[in-house]
């Protein structure tokens, strides 16, 4: 099923490792098995120049999920788009049709070459008269209550969509929200199915791939109600306001100072006690000269940092060997690059950034206890005054150690996110 180098109108010649024009992808296939660097960063990056305005971006991993509102169609930065289609094909209504009149009516005629798509199944074209190189089509399943198989075809939409971008040497991918529109996937668990499958996806893959989730409007990304609603109560409960009752604390301040005035006072008609003559100063036990002083104290110094506790990098190595990880699970559960987890690995002294710290605290499931302990070697702590440590917080005291899930939490919230590049 592969072509002789054909040419698309939007690209020039394809590669020979581009020739997958009409070729198709399911799971029976062999899916990559070699672990793929990741990366994050720690605050939404800015949108492209042509998306100004019109985006916010957050990244996980190698993932960059963008709200979006503008048309798929438009997007100029990657290398294929992935249509929502339907089993034939050939054109529908929302993202389909719209892929479909934005590529022009060549598009339709190469897919009616494709003979049709099973569900959760994905076939490639040429982009045509979109700003992309190819187009991915894949069906994703019609909602019905969640119990008929849906979370797995949809999950087998994104594999397979990923797989024939890495296939036909593509550097980046854009997807619609597979199912959450016409088909009535909840967009809440369209999302979670997204990111899932993604991020597992990357993980497992050899291929340098980049991944952008692009849905209409603010609201898809949104947290489920019961989620939202217990991260907001525990930060309602421990968070410490920045804008405590002034008057109460100047009181407070005022009493204090008036106590340590009344302290210092003279009782009135006191006698004071008559003042002995000065005596020559006699030498007190152990006394030093300044010479002999200054010798004692850097004596003193040298015993003190002679006892210095193991370092966050020390402690980070030990804790990686006593779960059984090695160095690259670990700093990919963390979200973190290799190259940053080599400068840390090659430097006792390394400090990382607060975000790098408890992404790796998150990715050893480390204990509350344990995790602030991993953060004092770094030379931080977690506090309530801080709704990023809260929210960190929450998650640890609830068990859950993914960080894609605190990520989505902390880009609620417009929090820094973990990991670290």
């Amino acid at each position: 099923m592969f072509a002789a180098s054909p040419t698309f109108p939007s690209g020039g010649r394809m590669s020979r490792s581009d020739r997958m024009r009409g070729a198709s992808r399911n799971d029976s296939g062999s899916e990559p098995s070699k672990a793929l660097r990741l990366r994050a960063r720690h605050a939404i990056r800015p949108a492209e120049p042509d998306e100004k305005g019109k985006m916010r971006t957050i990244t996980i991993g190698k993932t960059e999920i963008k709200t979006i509102l503008a048309d798929i169609t438009k997007i100029t930065f990657v290398g294929a788009i992935v249509n929502a289609a339907n089993n034939s094909l050939l054109g529908g209504g929302g993202v389909d049709g719209a892929i479909h009149r934005a590529a022009g009516p060549e598009l339709k005629e190469e897919c009616r070459t494709l003979h049709g798509c099973p569900t959760g199944e994905a076939k490639l074209t040429g982009a045509y008269k979109l700003p992309c190189r190819y187009v991915i089509h894949t069906v994703g399943p019609i909602w019905r209550d969640g119990k008929h198989g849906e979370q797995a075809l949809l999950e087998s939409c994104y594999r397979n969509s990923l797989a024939l971008a890495v296939e036909t040497g593509c550097e980046s991918v854009a997807f619609p929200l597979i199912s959450a529109g016409a088909y009535g996937y909840p967009k809440d668990q369209a999302i979670r199915v997204a990111v899932d499958t993604i991020g597992a996806f990357l993980a497992q893959s050899e291929a340098d791939l980049l991944v952008y989730l692009v849905v209409f409007g603010h609201g898809a990304f949104r947290l489920s109600e019961k989620l939202y609603s217990d991260i907001r109560s525990f930060i309602d409960e421990n968070y410490v306001d920045a804008h405590t009752n002034s008057r109460e604390e100047n009181r407070r301040r005022l009493a204090a100072r008036q106590s340590d005035f009344d302290d210092a006072m003279p009782v009135c008609g006191a006698q004071s006690a008559p003042s002995a003559a000065p005596k020559a100063p006699r030498p007190r036990p152990g006394f030093l000269h300044p010479p002999a002083k200054a010798a004692q104290e850097a004596n003193d110094l040298e015993a003190v940092l002679g006892q210095i506790d193991e370092s966050f990098q020390q402690m980070l190595l030990r804790k990686i060997d006593e779960k059984g990880m090695t160095d690259a699970q670990c700093y990919k559960k963390a979200n973190v690059d290799r190259r940053l987890f080599s400068r840390i690995r090659g430097n006792p002294l390394y400090k990382p950034s607060k975000a790098t710290a408890i992404a790796f605290a998150v990715a050893l499931e480390l204990p509350l206890s344990e995790t602030k302990d991993m953060l004092m070697k770094a030379g931080y702590a977690l506090s309530h005054s801080s709704k990023f440590d809260l929210i960190v917080e929450y998650f640890i005291r609830s068990g859950v150690y993914d960080v894609l899930r605190i990520n989505e939490a902390l880009f609620e919230y417009d929090q820094s996110l973990l990991g670290g590049q």
